[in-house]
């Protein structure tokens, strides 16, 4: 099985690298283009086409820089 990463873009969206599948609330599969190599998901709202990524968090003007805790 291929490994799957989730990259946290700074003031973007959740980029999925790797073979995924994504459901809706009812189970039914969007269609996603398996040549990508990564598939873009909203995390800001504005998207005309949620789940996906759109590039409307840009003129959102959305900001967001999560970083992950460090061990101490």
């Amino acid at each position: 099985m291929a490994e799957v990463v989730i990259r946290v873009r700074d003031n973007g969206p959740y980029l999925v690298e790797g073979p995924v599948t994504v459901l809706d609330a009812s189970g039914k599969a969007f269609p996603i283009d398996k040549a990508r190599p990564a598939t873009a998901l909203c995390r800001c709202g504005a998207s005309a086409k949620k789940p996906f990524c759109d590039g409307a968090h840009q003129a959102a003007g959305f900001q967001a820089a999560d970083r992950a805790p460090t061990a101490d």
